[in-house]
């Protein structure tokens, strides 16, 4: 089997890579999640910053993250919560407001992407100069555990094409994702992708509940019907 190790990237190369966790009701998996992302952050030698962007969890993940701020660090973890769940697209939104890097990458804080692979995306998007790269089960060695079709993806994105497509998209919730890379598509962004393996979450239950199936499926039908 060949091996995934990429290799060690310069330490000057003036990038830096800010990693939105949207979160609601992840107090389990938020330690795990953030203790991964220092770890191959810390082991690949990239500058980074994990902005968590709580939507008011009853379950305190806004206070675990207040002790994982005093663990790693101000300058590392960045809390920018919300009174109130106000949709996945919205809070990507508020996150790229404070962040201060010139990359993005958006993922699950539920540990359905596993942050070993963030060193590969960043080494794909250097090999290409791409504007933004996506994860994909559908190439390579990529795989899927316990993954559905509500399964959202990881991403990275240089920051201004994000904040260009952000512009673009009409919608807020869970299709939001899905609407990004249409709209790159159609603004003739370059697009790499990275083969990974999807993993049904950790800990807790999945976030969509009826009300947001059914508006998963109206933006779909929304987005087919205006691009």
């Amino acid at each position: 089997m060949a091996s995934r190790k990429t290799s060690r990237p310069n330490r000057d190369s003036g990038d830096k890579y800010s990693v939105l966790l949207p979160t609601y009701n992840e107090r389990e998996n938020l330690p795990l999640i953030v203790w991964l992302l220092v770890k191959y952050f810390g082991e690949s030698g990239f500058n980074y910053e994990i902005i968590v962007i709580d939507d008011g969890s009853p379950d305190g993940t806004l206070e675990v993250a207040e002790q994982l701020q005093k663990v790693y660090g101000e300058d590392k973890i960045l809390l920018r919560p919300r009174a109130k769940k106000l949709g996945l697209g919205t809070a990507y939104i508020h996150g790229m407001k404070h962040a201060s890097g010139n990359f993005i990458i958006i993922m699950d804080a539920d540990l359905s992407h596993h942050p070993k692979f963030i060193p590969e995306f960043i080494q794909k998007q250097k090999e290409g100069n791409y504007d933004l790269v996506s994860g994909t089960r559908y190439r390579g060695n990529g795989g899927v555990y316990g993954w559905d079709l509500r399964r959202k993806l990881i991403r990275l994105y240089k920051k201004k094409v994000l904040e260009s497509l952000v512009e673009q998209c009409v919608s807020k919730g869970y299709v939001f994702q899905m609407e990004m890379i249409v709209r790159a598509r159609q603004l003739n962004y370059t697009i790499g992708e990275v083969p990974i393996s999807f993993v049904d979450r950790v800990y807790g239950e999945s976030k969509l509940g009826g009300n947001e199936i059914v508006s998963y499926a109206k933006g779909l039908l929304m987005l087919f019907a205006t691009t």
